[in-house]
């Protein structure tokens, strides 16, 4: 009769019955790749900062029509646009929270990546992003209150202020040194920035990517939620432009209201979910803003790879 042993790393032990720790791989590829990753993010938008121009900036600052709109779509149209497909899908509870969570999240630096590419007014664009995340510090908690409380009490969702305070400095910090490096070595931004803006588009497919392999397990979820994730940011697109067109705004700032209204901060919703509810909660919602990444991600490159071609079609039509 073959003998059966427990595994050497087994903690407990009778007979053949055996107790393994679980296997903290993951966490610890999680918190490598992080770090990883946030370095690369702080590079990129060191280069993203080398586009701006300090003047325009400020103009933007002192009349902020521009980003009022954007002030609207993301703390007016994405939560409340959340609070309605949970109600006409009629999801769970906890489902429904996590949607509402991701339309209270303030807009995410892949949007300035994709306003580059996309050919969008990258001064307005940054001015937006920073300003949605200082606003979030008092919007995300309003928001949660007046649009959870149909499900659950506000006081149970727990937003990470630390984490939208790293979000911040890694916005400020490296922009603010691009946009000193633009205005003393013009030539050397330029370069900075076409290397910036490739690994920037990288970085955005990387985290998509890393995010999959990493919670795998969490993609068997209610069809609703997928319905959801793949029509939710195409509607922030889409209702971000109509607006910025309805008030006259030209076309390369619709694009970019567009943009920063449904690019949400989908790790910043991941960390929220995270620290307010339980591992058997989280089976059934966590996905969500892997979901919303991924189909945010697709659009934009839908958009961008649309755009490169129109280029090279009118770019052909043009040549004798």
């Amino acid at each position: 009769m073959e003998k059966i042993t427990c595994s050497d790393q087994a903690t407990i032990c009778s007979g053949t019955d055996c107790l393994v720790p679980p296997s903290s791989f993951n966490a610890i590829l999680g918190v490598v790749l992080s770090t990883v990753l946030t370095v690369m993010l702080a590079m990129v938008m060191f280069s993203m900062g080398c586009t701006v121009d300090a003047s325009k900036l400020w103009g933007h600052i002192k009349r902020p029509w521009g980003i009022s709109i954007g002030f609207l779509c993301q703390f007016g149209i994405m939560p409340f646009t959340a609070f309605a497909l949970s109600l006409a899908f009629g999801v769970l509870p906890v489902q429904a929270i996590v949607i509402i969570v991701m339309g209270c999240c303030p807009g995410g630096s892949s949007s300035n990546i994709i306003c580059y590419w996309l050919d969008g007014d990258m001064d307005l664009s940054i001015s937006m992003t920073t300003c949605s995340s200082i606003l979030a510090l008092g919007m995300m908690p309003l928001c949660l209150f007046v649009y959870t409380s149909v499900w659950t009490s506000s006081d149970a969702i727990k937003i990470p202020f630390d984490s939208i305070g790293i979000t911040l400095a890694a916005l400020l910090i490296p922009i603010s040194v691009g946009i000193f490096v633009k205005s003393r070595w013009p030539r050397i931004a330029k370069k900075i920035l076409k290397v910036g803006s490739i690994a920037g588009f990288a970085l955005i497919i990387i985290i998509a990517v890393v995010g999959g392999v990493l919670y795998q397990s969490s993609w068997v979820i209610a069809p609703s939620l997928w319905i959801i994730g793949t029509i939710y940011p195409f509607i922030g697109f889409f209702l971000g432009f109509l607006l910025a067109r309805f008030v006259g705004q030209p076309w390369y700032r619709c694009r970019t209201i567009a943009l920063e209204t449904g690019f949400q901060n989908s790790q910043l919703c991941s960390t929220i979910v995270q620290l307010s509810f339980t591992p058997a909660e989280l089976e059934v919602m966590f996905a969500f803003p892997l979901i919303y990444s991924i189909f945010q991600l697709a659009a934009a490159l839908f958009a961008v790879g649309g755009k490169s071609f129109t280029m090279h079609q009118l770019d052909g039509a043009w040549r004798p």
